[in-house]
């Protein structure tokens, strides 16, 4: 999977909302073997580091040929974001294309241990 690059956040200091939208995601269904599509929206309070939009876009088409579940790879992109940037609140929606009839939303969050959001 290709590296997934971060920066220094320069306003550590202030709880805001950074959302990402990729409308072109695509994986492979691990049964049938045909493609899946979906729309993934991260959003996420940064702490003290911001994930890098081009390695971000080349991190996305690394699940282009790899079968793998709707609900593994949100979940996983939530973990491999965690792991590099440790936001204070990260969320990751992946809307699937509807396949079989079965439109399909998965939804994940992860909030910082001893973190609350400042008013």
């Amino acid at each position: 999977m290709p590296e997934l690059v971060t920066f220094e956040n320069l306003y550590p200091g202030r709880d805001y909302v950074i959302t990402h939208v990729n409308p072109e995601f695509t994986s492979v269904c691990p049964v049938t073997g045909l493609p899946d599509f979906a729309t993934i929206t991260v959003e996420y309070i940064a702490d003290v580091l911001c994930v890098e939009l081009k390695s971000l876009k080349y991190y996305y088409l690394g699940f282009r040929n790899e079968g793998i579940y709707f609900e593994s790879s949100v979940n996983r992109i939530l973990d491999d974001l965690v792991a590099v940037c440790a936001p204070r609140y990260m969320k990751v929606t992946g809307a699937f294309n509807t396949r079989g009839g079965i439109h399909s939303v998965v939804v994940t969050e992860y909030v910082k241990p001893g973190w609350t959001r400042k008013q």
